[in-house]
C-alpha cells in the first residue's frame, strides 16, 4: 500500500512541475497584443490558462492527499515498531556498599586567599 502511495505522490509532483512550467507568466498577455498570439491557437483564443490552472489544482490536491496518507502510514509503522519488542532504554545502577564509596575528608574549613595583582 505504501509503495502505491509513493508512486502516486511522485507522479503528482512531476505533473505539478510540468504543468507549472507549461503555464504562461503574468506578462504574456501583453506580448499577444503585438502579434505573438499565434502560439496560443492550440487551446483556442483564450489560451490554455484555465486548463492548466485546473489541472494544477487537481494534482495539488492529489499531492496533498498522498502526503497526508504517507504521514499516516509512517505513524502507524512507528507505533507497530515500538510495540514489536524493541526494548526501551533501561538504566542499571551498581549496588552501593558502604566500603566501596570513598569518603571525602575535610582538611580545613578555611577559604584560601586570592593573591592580589
Amino acid at each position: 500500500m505504501e509503495q502505491i502511495i509513493i508512486v502516486v505522490h511522485v507522479l503528482a509532483a512531476l505533473a505539478i512541475i510540468g504543468l507549472i512550467l507549461l503555464q504562461q507568466g503574468k506578462g504574456a498577455e501583453a506580448g499577444a497584443s503585438f502579434g505573438g498570439g499565434a502560439s496560443q491557437t492550440v487551446f483556442g483564443s483564450q489560451g490554455g490558462g484555465n486548463f492548466f490552472t485546473r489541472m494544477t489544482a487537481i494534482f495539488s490536491v492529489i499531492f496533498f492527499a498522498t502526503s497526508f496518507g504517507l504521514a499516516i502510514v509512517a505513524k502507524n509503522q512507528a507505533e507497530i515498531s515500538s510495540s514489536a519488542g524493541i526494548p526501551a532504554v533501561v538504566e542499571q545502577s551498581a549496588p552501593v556498599d558502604g566500603g566501596e564509596v570513598p569518603s571525602v575528608q575535610q582538611e580545613s574549613s578555611e577559604v584560601p586567599e586570592v593573591p592580589e595583582q
